[in-house]
């Protein structure tokens, strides 16, 4: 295993590539992403929670974490925290919820991951929220829904994506399924789909001015980001991973290592760009021109295998690179942010001596901006509860009690 320690330090001071010139937080410019003037509060979790907190806060929203008290904490080197103000809250504390619920009181929306049911117990289900506030949305993020068999049941990533057809499809022919990253249940199909339900509920609230619940499923925003392979298994899409167009049964649709143990990957599926891989690569023109007969496909990708090996991968970016063959490096998280490509269009940025992804999508007009760096669990309890009315004897009654951090 390669030693990264100090990569991104060192990708921080990097300036092998001209023009790289990274937004720092704290630069002094206003943050007024398309979702500024809507406060959100975030009951902390882990992984998807965050990530949906993270984006609806790149955009502008005012998003108000809800921590844990934790004695002598500092603030994590979390890039899914960044944004945010913390408030920590002790919730067994009668008093701590009442805390949570007069700042819902001001909010726009509220998100929580728990399993179902654990908020009604603590007395901060959406019956006791929106009766403080009939306006609020109220977003619930959980792996199998709030209802169904299975909806109690404890899981992760990989279950949530076995259930829902994504696993099955992915591996080598005749081979296991392979858990890829935790991207298509945790984030694609919770954190993602959860920050869309909360502002598709949020504009709706506009108009009827009332609030509902959002019930965000790892399972079903699974199933959804499958949408386009289910309509293909009614023409011809072959149940056997590892065999079809775009799981890495196609010698043109694939990756590959090259001399020096990198990889790069092909994606010329359209016959004009296959024809130049073809052309690149060097090898037969005639022989390789059958694109679509699969029966050839695992023969032609063993014979590229042999072509990409006999060069570098930045041998073949020269070669490949920026052409219509449809290519790229395959770049670890180290090196991305130093890509060419990604420094110009400023796709990380570097917070706190933190290298992370810029906040995405851009908007030519209300730009949003990282403002901070994750917050220490209660480093604005005081501003906060201070805005929503608390007076300082009141705040300092509660933190006396433990109630707040």
């Amino acid at each position: 295993m390669r030693d990264h320690s100090g990569s991104h330090q060192a990708i921080a001071d990097s300036r092998r590539y001209p023009g790289y010139t990274p937004t720092i937080a704290g630069n002094g410019r206003r943050v007024v992403g398309p979702l500024n003037g809507f406060r959100i509060i975030e009951l902390a979790g882990i992984g998807p929670g965050p990530f949906c907190g993270m984006m609806l806060s790149d955009m502008g929203a005012e998003v108000i974490r809800v921590d844990r008290i934790a004695k002598g904490a500092s603030a994590p080197k979390d890039v899914l925290q960044r944004n945010r103000q913390s408030v920590a809250v002790d919730l067994k504390q009668p008093e701590g919820i009442e805390v949570v619920l007069k700042l819902v009181e001001s909010a726009d929306a509220l998100f929580e991951g728990f399993r179902p049911g654990v908020t009604e117990r603590l007395g901060l289900g959406p019956d006791e929220c929106m009766a403080r506030n009939e306006k609020l949305v109220y977003g619930r993020m959980t792996g199998w829904g709030q209802d169904g068999p299975l909806a109690q049941a404890a899981g992760h990533d990989i279950n949530y994506i076995g259930l829902s057809g994504a696993l099955h499809a992915i591996g080598e022919p005749g081979g296991k399924p392979v858990p890829p990253l935790n991207l298509i249940g945790d984030f694609g199909g919770g954190g993602m789909l959860l920050a869309y339900g909360l502002v598709c509920a949020l504009l709706e609230a506009q108009k009827s001015g009332k609030g509902q619940v959002v019930d965000t499923a790892m399972v079903d925003g699974a199933a959804s980001l499958m949408a386009m392979f289910f309509s293909m298994a009614g023409r011809g899409f072959d149940d056997e991973r590892g065999t079809n167009l775009l799981d890495g049964g196609a010698h043109f649709y694939n990756t590959y290592e090259t001399k020096d143990g990198q990889h790069v990957c092909v994606g010329s599926i359209e016959p004009q760009f296959y024809q130049l891989l073809v052309e690149k690569a060097g090898v037969d023109a005639n022989r390789f021109g059958p694109q679509m007969d699969k029966n050839q496909w695992s023969g032609f990708r063993d014979e590229l295998e042999d072509v990409f090996k006999t060069k570098t991968r930045d041998e073949w970016c020269e070669i490949m690179e920026g052409t219509d063959v449809c290519f790229a490096p395959v770049l670890s998280v180290f090196e991305a942010p130093l890509h060419p490509h990604n420094v110009h269009r400023g796709t990380f940025i570097e917070v706190d001596g933190v290298v992370q992804p810029s906040p995405s999508p851009r908007f030519s007009r209300t730009e949003a901006e990282i403002s901070h760096p994750a917050r220490a669990p209660g480093e604005d309890s005081a501003e906060v509860l201070t805005g929503i009315g608390f007076a300082e004897d009141e705040l300092r009654t509660l933190r006396e009690q433990g109630v707040i951090g």
